[in-house]
């Protein structure tokens, strides 16, 4: 619950709150936050702007969890978490606002739950369903400043809109692996289409195009490090508590002071060597340009590209934008086969000796694999094929990696035979393009040498064939 003011015990701030009526610490407040007010810049004043405050964290996963811990310690007087997931065992080695007994909870109730244990006094709110083009105004309009732990490009996108137009400073940060990346955006707010050096920039002005859509890898696909996701959560909170606490958020780029204390934004990227048993870790801080005049977020014709009614219209479309990635089949169906139907043919002995390549990472192939495969990882074999195809090299020297660790037969000049080769990835679509790539460099011989893809990877392959495979 949101403390109230008390008439003996309190303690007189001098001071009056952000909606006018006269406000004192109370004594549990000044208990619980005197640590942090003896801090030089924090005091009673920036306290107080804290209790006032109001912040909406989106996602509650690895970023949201480590946030949302520290804004509620320090006192933020309403808090907002929105997720519409639920808590899984996989999540719990990062997400540290969440517990074995609460598996199967929503995130959100499961967070709050967490987070009122650790301090009772801020008010939470739970928003148990995911943030869209139709509610994100009625969400963010309410709070102060907004904090985005998402995990998509297009969510992104969309938050970072809607900041810019309902003028909300917005703190976002992105993990995965080994690496993060922190910016503050928006801040101190300012109105679309106001153009000025001084101005700050929004999402799209750094990141005018989203990343290909092959690029972008979920924690699911790609992993992460609790670490590295934790530290960029905290980076996020403590930037969170510096804006509330100092009424930047309430402040505008045109006042004096304001404008003699800006800081050039700066995109905050770390990473985490885990290949090096010791040493220190990495930051480094990158400069990043004011507001962009042909930005389409804030720019000069920002106000006719972008509102509030388009938004929940669904201009733009986020999803278009960001064109996030379908599964593209192109092999023609003799070149492909089920999971269970090759399974069922090396049971019986109806496969011919073969080649197989598992094209996921090694760590993924460490968990388990097909017997007898061969672990090929699609990114080299594909740094291969371009050396290969640079240099003009034979084709057949992309299986150099693996030729002595298969059961293929050599002619009379040393080199692989036609011995077929089938490929498995993780879901089938890695392997698809590897088949294309191998027939591209002539290994299929003209034809002659059989080249299959494993449909739907080691995904089908624990689905069809054995339930017990660690598929992750």
């Amino acid at each position: 619950m949101q403390p109230t003011p008390t008439n003996n015990g309190g303690l007189d701030d001098g001071l009056q709150s952000q909606n006018g009526h006269d406000r004192r610490l109370t004594d549990e407040e000044f208990d619980r936050y005197s640590r942090q007010m003896i801090v030089p810049g924090m005091g009673k004043e920036g306290q107080l702007r804290l209790i006032n405050s109001k912040i909406l964290i989106i996602g509650a996963g690895g970023l949201g969890c480590p946030a949302a811990q520290y804004v509620a310690g320090a006192g933020v007087g309403t808090i907002g978490i929105v997720d519409d997931d639920v808590v899984e065992t996989s999540n719990l080695h990062r997400q540290v606002g969440h517990a074995t007994s609460r598996i199967g909870m929503k995130k959100v109730d499961s967070l709050i739950t967490h987070l009122q244990n650790l301090n009772p006094l801020p008010h939470y709110i739970a928003h148990s369903y995911p943030i869209s083009a139709r509610n994100g105004a009625d969400i963010i309009q309410n709070y102060d400043l907004v904090m985005d732990c998402t995990d998509n490009p297009a969510t992104r996108y969309l938050i970072s809109d809607l900041c810019v137009v309902l003028q909300k400073p917005l703190v976002s940060a992105a993990s995965v692996q080994k690496s993060g990346q922190l910016i503050v955006l928006n801040c101190p707010p300012t109105p679309q289409g106001l153009m000025d050096k001084k101005y700050p920039p929004c999402y799209r002005c750094c990141f005018p195009k989203p990343p290909p859509p092959t690029s972008f890898v979920s924690c699911g696909e790609a992993g992460i490090m609790g670490p590295v996701v934790g530290m960029m959560g905290v980076a996020q909170a403590g930037e969170a508590i510096k804006i509330l606490a100092s009424g930047l958020h309430l402040s505008s780029p045109s006042d004096p002071e304001v404008e003699r204390n800006l800081i050039q934004p700066t995109l905050l990227i770390y990473s985490y060597d885990l290949e090096s048993a010791v040493g220190p870790y990495s930051f480094r801080a990158l400069k990043m340009g004011s507001r962009k005049k042909k930005c389409f977020a804030c720019g000069e014709n920002s106000p006719e590209n972008l509102s509030l009614e388009g938004i929940k219209n669904g201009i733009p479309n986020y999803d278009t934008f960001c064109a996030a990635p379908i599964a593209k089949v192109s092999l023609p169906q003799q070149d492909r086969i089920p999971a269970a139907e090759y399974h069922d043919k090396k049971q019986k002995g109806e496969l011919p000796a073969h080649i197989l390549i598992d094209t996921r990472e090694k760590e993924h192939f460490s968990f388990g694999s097909i017997d007898g495969a061969v672990n090929y990882p699609f990114g080299k074999l594909l740094m291969k094929a371009a050396l290969i195809k640079r240099d003009g090299g034979d084709g057949d020297e992309i299986l150099s990696p693996i030729s002595a660790r298969t059961q293929a037969k050599k002619d009379d000049d040393g080199k692989d035979d036609d011995t077929p080769i089938f490929v498995v990835c993780r879901r089938g679509l890695d392997s698809q393009e590897t088949v294309e790539k191998l027939k591209e460099l002539g290994v299929d011989h003209g034809g002659k040498r059989k080249i299959m893809d494993i449909i739907g990877g080691m995904k089908a392959w624990k689905e069809k064939v054995d339930p017990s495979f660690p598929y992750i």
